[in-house]
């Protein structure tokens, strides 16, 4: 998604053609990489959507997709009900560019042979390229790519020829010209492999012969049109919780139906200093958006006294929610519509893996839970108002900027639903919320100071329940240990621990001690993910 201008369309119906006209479909047969394929192809500025492999021809042509990619899976084709696609996909058509798995099932469908391979291949695989045209074009010579199969194609089916190899896979890249079926063993789709953005764009643009239109302003309007639509004058109620995606579903709803939009933002008390009165800076007096503020304070921290299993805690704060949610809404109302920031691996994740063979579109996905921390009440008579549905979360960042919110919003770190109560190990009390306050305020004081706040996905400190011995001014001291987190990350679905100077390490760690009273010592996590988690609890 970019910032390129578009023509602009003069209905809502043409612009919704514009925009998905250029469609590729993902069918997934349960690759990890499924959502990165969708990813990858958006990054070429060509809509893209992942489906069930169960789709059927017929539904397929309904959908009129550009292009078809085959992703990857975990099983193996000649497993009995290993899982297939309808064989008259072959026939409809349209390019079809299957990834490790997609391939081996275009391989047996039209008559070829996979056995197990006699050397597995996983990592790093250098190809040789046979035939440097078509999928292959601008791919270098022993370019790297990402290697992970243990079965191998032995016979390509009558028409397909070997684009490139390696040393242990004789197939790495095939094609069927004329017909226009390619396949890959390797995945293309990751970092890993060194041209695999090249190759996917040769597939976009060259083989499906795509447009760029999926951009940041086309959206914008497609989304506007839309609410404007759909809503008409009636009042939409959105829970706002100062993050990136309900932020910039905020202001865009905001943009289109103006004071018809209500934000509630509930504060229960975990959240970092300072941030929920510059929530309500930014949002009720700087942009004019309509907030109302429910300080629910004292209510969340006498809900959490003497608890300390963290999935209680995480389930007393999100049923609290939900009851000040039912309560507050009920007072401020009625509203025809709930705002929610659904984004689309929210729909991938939940969605029902058949599809409507009516329409050929998925069936509807299921109520995000707010803020991870619980879903809202099922007898809550609202319509759902989803506009970001569509997106992932670095189109989000993208379409925040375009329609102007502060960058302050835009590269906030990850903040968990529950707040500080995960970040404090054992029982949330009031003393122990200032401590770690405080402390949160240093660490993320001192990397925005020396500019390197986007250096990181998050940077935090956690409270630990216990005290250690320490000195200060010759005197001793039983005070509070505080652990610092900082985590590098593309997605947050894997996380590495960042390695910051000694020298900021350093000054965080005398800052704290010295700034923060109940605190004696600081350590810093170096775990990854997996084998820990992000946050704590």
């Amino acid at each position: 998604m970019t910032t390129t201008p578009l023509n602009k369309p003069t209905n809502t119906d043409s612009q919704e053609n514009e925009l998905q006209r250029q469609m590729l479909v993902i069918l997934d047969f349960g690759s990890q990489y499924s959502e990165l394929i969708a990813r990858r192809i958006r990054e070429t500025e060509v809509y893209s959507e992942v489906i069930s492999y169960r789709t059927t021809a017929a539904q397929l042509r309904q959908l009129n997709p550009k292009g078809i990619i085959l992703s990857g899976g975990p099983n193996s084709v000649y497993d009995d009900n290993a899982p297939a696609c309808d064989p008259e996909i072959w026939n409809l058509g349209i390019p079809v560019f299957g990834v490790c798995y997609g391939m081996q099932i275009m391989v047996q469908q039209l008559g070829g042979e996979v056995e197990r391979a006699k050397h597995a291949e996983y990592g790093k695989a250098a190809i040789a390229i046979d035939d440097p045209t078509d999928l292959l074009t601008n791919v270098e010579e022993g370019s790297t790519m990402w290697m992970s199969h243990g079965d191998s194609c032995v016979t390509l089916p009558d028409g397909f020829e070997v684009l490139a190899h390696t040393d242990n896979t004789p197939c790495a890249a095939i094609a069927h010209h004329e017909r226009q079926l390619y396949g890959v063993q390797f995945h293309p789709e990751v970092v890993h492999s060194k041209d695999g953005m090249a190759l996917i764009r040769n597939f976009v643009y060259h083989i499906c012969k795509c447009e760029p239109t999926w951009t940041t302003e086309a959206f914008v309007e497609e989304a506007i049109r839309e609410i404007r639509a759909r809503i008409g004058d009636q009042k939409v109620l959105l829970a706002l919780s100062g993050g990136v995606d309900s932020s910039t579903l905020a202001f865009l709803l905001s943009r289109a139906i103006g004071d018809q939009l209500t934000c509630m933002f509930i504060d229960q008390g975990f959240m970092r200093k300072g941030e929920p009165e510059r929530l309500v800076e930014i949002f009720d007096h700087q942009f004019k958006i309509n907030v109302e503020y429910i300080n629910a304070r004292d209510r969340f921290i006498n809900l959490l006294e003497g608890v300390t299993d963290p999935e209680k805690k995480r389930h007393l704060i999100g049923h609290e929610f939900i009851a000040v949610f039912e309560e507050e809404s009920k007072r401020l109302g009625p509203f025809d519509y709930l705002a929610q920031g659904t984004l689309y691996p929210d729909v991938i994740e939940s969605a029902d893996t058949n599809v409507d063979p009516k329409t050929g579109e998925r069936v509807a996905v299921k109520i995000k839970s707010h803020h991870n921390v619980g879903g809202l009440p099922k007898d809550l008579r609202f319509k759902l108002v989803e506009p970001l549905r569509k997106l992932f979360k670095d189109e989000v960042r993208k379409v925040a900027a375009n329609i102007g919110l502060p960058a302050e919003i835009i590269r906030r770190h990850p903040f968990p639903g529950p707040g500080l109560a995960i970040r404090i190990i054992g029982e949330v009390t009031s003393e122990r919320l200032n401590i770690l306050r405080d402390a949160d305020w240093v660490v993320r004081d001192e990397i925005k100071k020396q500019n390197i706040y986007s250096d990181f996905w998050q940077a935090f400190a956690v409270l630990l329940p216990i005290r250690s011995v320490g000195v200060m001014g010759d005197k001793r001291t039983y005070a509070h240990p505080v652990v610092l987190r900082m985590i590098t990350s593309e997605d947050g679905m894997t996380a590495d621990w960042a390695r910051p100077p000694y020298e900021l390490l350093e000054t965080i760690s005398n800052r704290i001690v010295n700034e923060v009273e109940g605190v004696n010592r600081v350590v810093y996590d170096i775990t990854s993910k997996p084998p820990g988690t992000i946050e704590w609890e």
